[in-house]
């Protein structure tokens, strides 16, 4: 048996459409990053984009457990002394319900091109309707 390394061009990626109402916050990015890697196909590999594209809706109606609402904290730092920044969840749902999710996802992505490009192949959305009816997404159940 040989190992077969797949090509870029050689690579059909495809549109899905998941729909975040209720499902928990974690457990749904871990999927999307899988998914988004391509780690969930045969020809996966590690260097080449081999994953699909995922769109999100409902991204506003994501579940989180616990008191994780109130009490997790999302920090940045603008790089000058005493310039940390930071936001509760539920503030953050309240202002970009969309970076919740992407936040969650970028942080489950490996930190290089690679991962970058990866990202790019999220599409995320607080309703329930999306302008990418064109690429004929199929719908995603995650249970």
């Amino acid at each position: 048996m040989k190992t077969v390394s797949v090509r870029q061009q050689d690579v059909a990626h495809e549109w899905y459409v998941v729909d975040a109402t209720g499902q928990t916050l974690g457990r749904l990015a871990t999927e999307i990053a899988r998914r988004l890697r391509g780690k969930h196909k045969a020809e996966y590999t590690p260097h080449v984009d081999t994953g699909d594209y995922i769109i999100v809706v409902n991204a506003e109606k994501v579940f989180v457990s616990g008191n994780k609402e109130t009490k997790k904290i999302y920090y940045r730092h603008s790089g000058y002394p005493g310039g940390i920044k930071s936001t509760s969840l539920k503030s953050l749902r309240e202002a970009k319900p969309e970076e919740l999710l992407e936040k969650a996802v970028k942080g489950m992505l490996p930190r290089n091109p690679l991962g970058r490009a990866v990202f790019r192949k999220l599409k995320v959305y607080a309703g329930d309707t999306h302008p990418h009816g064109a690429q004929q997404p199929k719908t995603m159940v995650l249970s």
